[in-house]
């Protein structure tokens, strides 16, 4: 089973800069695609982006030249480099991994426990 740990999460100006954390860990697993997903205040959850073990990203249009996410294979490490942030980027930011059990090679989506982006205006 892999646990996802989330940190970065924080209070800033419009304009400003955030960095999202969220490493993953547990054995007996492949982790394969990774991802952040966001819930602003009374709505769903949607997606912000995600990326691949090779590398490629997807974003969502609402952060496309804004946002980057990388990831740090050997560290099992996702980042989502958060940039010009805007009010309506306020929401509980979600960490999202795939994997494969190497005991059954189930596949699984794991979700981190969420933490809190607020811009203010």
């Amino acid at each position: 089973q892999v646990q996802l740990v989330e940190s970065g999460g924080g209070l800033v100006e419009a304009g400003g800069s955030l960095r999202l954390s969220c490493a993953a860990s547990g054995r007996g697993s492949t982790i394969f695609g990774m991802g952040w997903y966001r819930q602003p205040p009374g709505k769903q959850r949607e997606l912000v982006a995600v990326i691949t073990t090779g590398g490629t990203a997807n974003y969502a249009d609402s952060v496309k030249g804004r946002f980057t996410i990388s990831r740090d294979n050997a560290k099992n490490t996702v980042y989502l480099h958060m940039a010009s942030l805007k009010p309506e980027d306020t929401a509980v930011y979600y960490c999202n991994a795939n994997s494969i059990s190497t005991y059954d090679l189930t596949v699984h989506d794991q979700w981190g426990q969420g933490t809190q982006v607020t811009v203010s205006s």
